[in-house]
């Protein structure tokens, strides 16, 4: 086994077990405001994935496939988390701003 393919196997056992504890904690979570904290290592182990499939296939047409998929994750998966988190509050409060029976301090500036 030579180093390149011991960093392959490495960069994917990383990648996949941050998937796996992405989906685990999606599947096990209670509310939809618990499961979107999970968002965040979905699109890391993207990145390890890609960057996997760099070291195993150097520059190529797969290399660049996988990092524009990576690369739209990083991009798309906090705007997800926010559009998402909005309408689950919109859902159970009927809007999104704060309520004024919420105890929440906010800083004037």
């Amino acid at each position: 086994m030579s180093v390149s393919d011991a960093a392959v196997y490495a960069l994917l056992a990383l990648g996949v077990g941050a998937e796996l504890i992405a989906c685990l904690g999606i599947a096990f979570m209670r509310d939809t405001f618990d499961r979107l904290h999970f968002l965040g290592p979905s699109a890391l182990g993207a990145v390890l994935i890609a960057a996997a499939i760099w070291v195993q296939q150097g520059p190529s047409l797969i290399s660049l496939k996988a990092t524009l998929l990576a690369a739209f994750l990083l991009v798309s998966t906090p705007t997800l988390a926010h559009a998402t988190a909005r309408a689950a509050r919109i859902n159970e409060l009927g809007d999104w701003r704060r309520q004024p029976e919420e105890r929440i301090e906010v800083e004037e500036r």
